[in-house]
């Protein structure tokens, strides 16, 4: 089984920034695609992004594009999301999940995901 852990959540400024790590352990990391999806209270769970094993690509939601990155350390089996310009709507619980499968335009459903971490806050407010 895959294991993953999320990290670097925290109470930030609109406008302000955070990088979000999720460390995997127990599976070869490099096999699996890696979503970030985010749930704020009384919404549903939604993909915000997805970076795929085979070919490196991205994918991102409208809301998010041009201000979140994606990207992959294979050597240190860790996914981050780079979140600038932070708005108060992105207030959620990020949590990060593996697909032993590259996704394509099914990247934002998460019942296509095998595992999932267990979230980390992220508060903007001033």
């Amino acid at each position: 089984q895959l294991q993953l852990v999320e990290s670097g959540g925290g109470l930030v400024q609109p406008g302000g920034s955070l990088r979000l790590s999720c460390a995997a352990s127990g599976e070869t990391f490099d096999y699996y695609a890696i979503g970030w999806f985010r749930q704020a209270p009384g919404t549903e769970r939604e993909g915000v992004s997805c970076i795929h094993s085979s070919d490196g690509s991205t994918y991102y939601a409208d809301s998010v594009k041009g201000r979140f990155t994606i990207s992959r350390d294979n050597a240190k089996n860790t996914v981050y999301l780079q979140m600038n310009s932070l708005k108060p709507e992105d207030t959620a619980v990020y949590y990060c999940a593996g697909s032993i499968i590259d996704l394509g335009r099914l990247w934002g459903s998460q019942n296509e995901y095998d595992y999932w971490g267990q979230g980390t806050q992220v508060t903007v407010s001033s």
